[in-house]
């Protein structure tokens, strides 16, 4: 994988991985019943998440659709929320020939809204719907979002920088021919000489969707993506 293939993967790979959520959690072949249990176990759990017909309102989502995703939620995390530690255990399944850890924390930050260190099934629903089936710009604020660390509102060299070095421990031997131990350098520079449109060494949220949006790779790849569930 080069170093242009990675840059594509640094917007995109968060879209990838839900998709293996999905599958393992047997969502995406699982059927639409619309069945007693689901209501018994959405009342028997710890967490007892929003109404449906709210989350079904702010999401892009079926009460089917929901109902299906909080039978795969509830199997995998039975107290209703996700910490952090076993958020890094899901995400550590899908690469076992690297060290997602580093990456899964950014992530897991971005789900956790509110910063109270557990992901909730209102998060995850509201993250995963922006991701499958937002719009462009509901997607490409999500990742700006995602990188922009200290949530500041710019995206600084440092920040990318721990981002693409996340990426490359989790991609472990994935990343054939083996790339120089600067790479992961080289290609933030690769990404701010797109992007840092006024070249004043940070990236703004306007910055970073008008670049992505010029990118025929990243907007071909965001479409695979969309209702697989």
């Amino acid at each position: 994988m080069n170093l242009e293939g990675l840059e594509m993967i640094a917007v995109l790979i968060v879209i990838v991985l839900f998709v293996k959520v999905l599958e393992q959690f047997g969502l995406i072949e699982a059927g639409l019943e619309d069945t007693v249990e689901d209501e018994m176990e959405m009342a028997t759990v710890r967490h007892r998440p929003e109404a449906l017909e709210l989350l079904e309102a702010q999401s892009k989502f079926t009460k089917k659709e929901l109902q299906i995703l909080y039978r795969g939620f509830k199997n995998e995390c039975p107290s209703g929320v996700v910490n952090e530690e076993t958020f890094k255990d899901i995400y550590s399944q899908f690469f076992p020939q690297g060290d997602s850890t580093t990456y899964a924390h950014f992530l897991f930050n971005a789900f956790d809204t509110d910063h109270n260190g557990s992901v909730s099934f209102e998060d995850f629903v509201m993250g995963l719907s922006i991701l499958l089936r937002g719009t462009v710009q509901e997607k490409l604020n999500w990742a700006f979002n995602l990188y922009d660390i200290n949530k500041d509102g710019y995206i600084t060299k440092e920040e990318m920088l721990d981002i693409m070095k996340a990426i490359y421990d989790m991609m472990g031997k994935c990343t054939y021919p083996i790339l120089k131990e600067d790479a992961p350098r080289q290609h933030v520079e690769t990404f701010f000489q797109k992007m840092d449109k006024n070249k004043d060494g940070v990236v703004t949220i306007d910055e970073f969707i008008e670049s992505c949006q010029k990118d025929e790779n990243i907007m071909r790849s965001m479409q695979l993506f969309e209702n697989v569930i």
